[in-house]
């Protein structure tokens, strides 16, 4: 999984990563020809008093030291833009996809899943192609380059290298394949202590209305403590893996003094070239040590590919059209017919045999027991679900066959928990119509009975929203969100109980504001209370996702005894009729 996700990322970027390579060549072979040059100044200049061969070979010396650090400087330039390049396209490919999903992917991954997998994953991987870049592109051409050299040096001291490298490779292969298997464990901890800390965080006031901190604070150690048990098995093998090395190159470094020494004394070897040697020999082992490293982050990178790509390779079950239609002055007519929903894996369906019909100028309302799937039926409409069997029409034509950029224009949504995004409130009512004017959005403020505490900020439209709207009060959240509904202006209203937070004046209130403004519009409610939907045209009976009866408010009062129930749970029978 990670080579095919560096491959198909990469592939745009070829003549960059071509020209690291060849700068990275440049730079190993000038790093590879300075000991060289210095065993011939030694043997040459030093041992025979030679200083104009010094001075010239030393000038040499010092104008290829200059192309190497060139060389290496631009190489690390051209390849952290690369990798930076790369985390940027998988982040904006993961988050396209993201927002392809269908509620039910969501929920399949969980959200503190997809942020890790879309931040901490991605980097983890971003991190490894710089290293790529800067290090392992060098390592193997050091490492070769090393071990012609030091034969070229010296033919029976080389003979060490068969003994130290073999022995390095059996290391690294050892712990690192202990490490795999505690990399991506390591990466699903940090999933589960995302999650944990955004459900404290979202549900600070509750752990502290039930005085749970004590509680909430021994959960979250516990998450940080298994966190903290894999890293530190992480870190014992990484802890015991450099000393193995370092105490390799050492050994290696008094073998080569003591052996070559030796050839000094039997005049078989000149001091330069033991000099330049025992360089050859640390360049192959500190090409070892570089491979080393980077073998140390593939496994964790290989994780975190994994969960990248496993997001990437998840269709949405919610598939555009392959030929989408576009309604041409929409009405607005909404039919469901024959409409099932199933999760994946349930024994029994949400929704079952749904028959449901709703017209332009009408009001019609849901209303049912919790559990009875009325959220579910309302989001097949904007198709945040699919159905599984049936059909959801609108003016006659199938959800599925619209076109996916035409059907979000056509419907306004007030979904249960409105959010509302950080910025100002004029950027809030924008969201379904960037070029609204002020006049719409006061209008719209207006019937959504908001003017009054907008216009008590002290900014009015330009007056700031924090994330979720968490600086407004619930009322004033759903009325916002049901402002910007409005200044959507859509063809078919869908208010998912987003009269709930109010006040029972200011719900009728705002229910006769919106009657005019949607009178020529498909408005569906999905309400638990009754009073905000005993007036609608046409009111649907759920019970256990089936329709139990559909009529008016006396109709289903004098016929259905599921509403009825319903309706005496909250109204007197006198106030009911």
């Amino acid at each position: 999984m990670l080579v095919r996700l560096l491959r198909e990322y990469l592939r745009p970027y070829r003549r960059h990563i071509s020209f690291v390579v060849v700068l990275q060549l440049l730079s190993t072979l000038a790093t590879l020809y300075l000991p060289t040059l210095n065993a011939q100044i030694i043997d040459n200049g030093v041992v025979k008093g030679n200083t104009g061969y010094i001075l010239r070979d030393g000038g040499a010396m010092l104008a290829i030291s200059f192309v190497q650090i060139l060389c290496a400087v631009g190489a690390v330039y051209f390849g952290a833009r690369t990798a930076m390049a790369f985390g940027r396209d998988v982040r904006g490919e993961l988050f396209g996809r993201v927002q392809g999903f269908s509620q039910r992917e969501v929920g399949h991954f969980g959200t503190p899943s997809l942020i890790t997998r879309t931040t901490n994953d991605v980097q983890q991987v971003q991190m490894l192609a710089l290293m790529t870049f800067t290090l392992m592109v060098a390592a193997p051409i050091m490492g070769v380059g090393s071990i012609v050299l030091a034969l070229n040096q010296n033919v029976p001291l080389s003979s060490l290298l068969l003994i130290l490298v073999p022995l390095l490779a059996v290391i690294v292969v050892v712990i690192v394949s202990r490490m795999r298997p505690l990399f991506r464990k390591m990466q699903v901890q940090i999933d589960r202590i995302n999650q944990v800390l955004r459900e404290q965080i979202t549900g600070v006031r509750v752990i502290r209305a039930f005085v749970r901190d004590r509680f909430e604070e021994e959960r979250f150690a516990g998450t940080n403590d298994d966190l903290f048990a894999v890293s530190l098995g992480v870190g014992r093998l990484m802890a015991f893996m450099f000393p193995s090395v370092m105490l390799v190159i050492q050994l290696a470094s008094i073998a080569t003094l003591w052996f070559g020494g030796h050839l000094i004394n039997d005049g078989s070897m000149q001091i330069g070239a033991l000099t330049a040697f025992l360089s050859y020999l640390v360049q192959v082992l500190m090409a070892v040590m570089m491979a080393t490293f980077m073998f140390v982050m593939v496994p964790r990178a290989e994780a975190c590919a994994d969960r990248i790509e496993e997001v990437l390779h998840t269709a949405s079950s919610v598939v555009p059209a392959r030929q989408p239609v576009s309604i041409a002055g929409a009405e607005g007519h909404l039919e469901m017919s024959g409409v099932e929903f199933r999760y994946p894996g349930a024994e029994e369906p949400v929704l079952r045999g749904i028959e449901l019909v709703a017209h332009p100028g009408e009001v019609t309302a849901v209303i049912g027991s919790t559990g009875a799937g009325k959220t579910t039926l309302l989001n097949l409409v904007p198709r945040l679900f699919d159905a599984t069997a049936g059909s959801v029409r609108i003016d006659g034509v199938d959800v599925r066959e619209i076109d996916e950029v035409l059907l979000p224009g056509l419907i306004g949504l007030v979904p249960q928990r409105p959010y509302l995004f950080s910025g100002t409130v004029a950027s809030n009512l924008r969201y379904g119509k960037p070029d609204a004017t002020e006049e719409e959005m006061w209008r719209a403020l207006e019937i959504a009975q908001a003017r009054p505490f907008v216009e008590a900020m002290s900014d009015g439209l330009d007056s700031p929203i924090a994330q979720g709207g968490s600086n407004v009060s619930g009322g004033q959240r759903q009325r916002l969100a049901i402002a910007r509904a409005i200044v959507h202006r859509p063809r078919i209203y869908l208010f998912d109980d987003a009269f709930s937070a109010l006040d029972y004046a200011t719900d009728a209130a705002l229910r006769g504001a919106l009657a005019e403004e949607t009178a020529d519009a498909t408005v569906l409610i999905v309400a638990q209370r009754v009073s905000t939907i005993r007036q609608a045209k046409r009111i649907v009976v759920l019970d256990g996702g089936r329709v139990v009866g559909v009529g008016s408010h006396d109709d289903l009062m004098a016929g259905n005894d599921t509403y009825r129930e319903i309706v005496l749970s909250q109204l007197t029978e006198e106030e009911a009729a």
